[in-house]
């Protein structure tokens, strides 16, 4: 049965830990892989690194998905197999299409490991419709400058990608996808965009839903074609996710993703035996889980 009030589930994160950094893990879940093409969602930090420690993510495996990152603070240094070595900052996009198969490391530059620096932000995922889980691997880089950005009355916001408020991304997608961010005053009521699947994700602050409260770290993922809005109870920062259903099952894996149970079978083969490509440079690498 529906939630008469629009809501269909809500998530509390795990934590996890990835070296020095903790992460609150809000997909995939027990009771929802995923929203949209979205099936996996990390909050990272705020964390502060003090100088001489820093993100040290070291090469591994993806297939079947796109990584997207999203910064609100700080400095991450992304390398992959195709040669790609880019930087990524506040307000920006990397956008990791894996298909068949790509290899990446999340590190900092010496001048940050140096420094130190605070971090804030987000890794998600992508599933790939079936059709396009074997295409040739791709990295794109989008500049701040890139990601529309407007104003309503008492917010702020940026389409990451996807279309809503009259605002369309530049990010190439191969699905259906709507990713926004919201900076809103207290008070502030602003329309959700029309999705047939869509999930509020609050970073700060507080909000409610068509009247039903809701709070920091939690994803409140809303039945299917919500119409309403949301109004900040406090001064408040929240990401919308979500886009088309995505048709059949996926299998999730360590970081690989597919609609066929035989294809991640045969990415830890190709991972176990060197068939991936490797990171210019870098000799250092995740070994396969043991489970």
């Amino acid at each position: 049965m529906m939630n008469t009030m629009g809501i269909a589930t809500r998530i509390k994160p795990v934590t996890k830990s990835l070296g020095e950094l903790q992460v609150r893990r809000s997909l995939p879940d027990k009771r929802r892989q995923r929203v949209g093409p979205f099936i996996f969602f990390d909050h990272m930090g705020p964390a502060k690194f003090l100088p001489g420690t820093g993100v040290n993510v070291r090469a591994h495996p993806h297939i079947g998905l796109a990584t997207i990152t999203y910064l609100f603070e700080g400095e991450i240094l992304h390398r992959d197999s195709l040669g790609h070595m880019q930087p990524i900052r506040a307000g920006e996009v990397n956008w990791m299409t894996a298909g068949r198969g790509i290899v990446h490391s999340e590190k900092v530059t010496d001048e940050i490991l140096a420094s130190g620096q605070k971090l804030h932000g987000i890794q998600a995922w992508v599933a790939l419709p079936s059709e396009y889980e074997e295409i040739e691997a791709r990295f794109e880089h989008y500049t701040a400058a890139d990601i529309p950005a407007l104003s309503l009355p008492g917010a702020t916001v940026s389409v990451i990608i996807g279309e809503a408020y009259g605002a369309t991304s530049p990010v190439r997608t191969e699905s259906e996808t709507l990713y926004v961010e919201l900076r809103l005053d207290a008070g502030a009521t602003v329309p959700v965009p029309k999705s047939e699947e869509l999930a509020v994700y609050v970073i700060s602050g507080n909000i409610a839903i068509e009247d039903e409260p809701s709070a920091a770290s939690e994803l409140v993922i809303l039945d299917d074609n919500f119409t309403g809005s949301i109004t900040a109870t406090t001064n408040a920062h929240v990401l919308l996710l979500g886009g088309a259903k995505l048709e059949g099952d996926r299998f999730v894996w360590w970081n690989f993703v597919s609609s066929s149970r035989e294809r991640i079978e045969q990415a830890k083969r190709d991972w176990n035996e060197g068939r991936f490509g490797r990171v210019p440079g870098e000799t250092d690498y995740v070994a396969l889980p043991r489970k």
